[in-house]
């Protein structure tokens, strides 16, 4: 497990990365708002259905998705030097792309 000061350092960096290219992908209209709360990011759904939530847990140094039901513990890997889900090796932005896709049933969303 990373030290604290690490895992703050590359989840900050991870996170806000992750973020622009929310807001980019907002821009283009796919059907979704991002919001940053203090922290936690937020992907409400135009049509209300359900909202993505993406935070930091630090205590563990993992970055969590809660999306479609389903907790996504995403760990820090060294050789990949990235965020990713171990059970499939997805990093936090493929990841977050794929399940904003798989929820608005669009192949064409991408976060750049």
């Amino acid at each position: 497990m990373i030290d604290e000061a690490t895992f703050r350092r590359v989840s900050d960096d991870a996170l806000e990365s992750l973020k622009q290219s929310l807001i980019a992908a907002e821009d283009d209209g796919p059907g979704f708002e991002f919001e940053d709360n203090n922290g936690v990011m937020n992907i409400v759904f135009e049509n209300g259905s359900s909202k993505f939530v993406i935070t930091p847990n630090t205590p563990i140094r993992q970055i969590w998705i809660s999306a479609q039901a389903t907790s996504y513990k995403l760990e820090w890997n060294d050789a990949a030097g990235a965020f990713t889900l171990p059970k499939t090796g997805e990093a936090l932005k493929p990841l977050t792309e794929r399940l904003l896709r798989e929820h608005l049933g669009d192949s064409t969303i991408t976060l750049p």
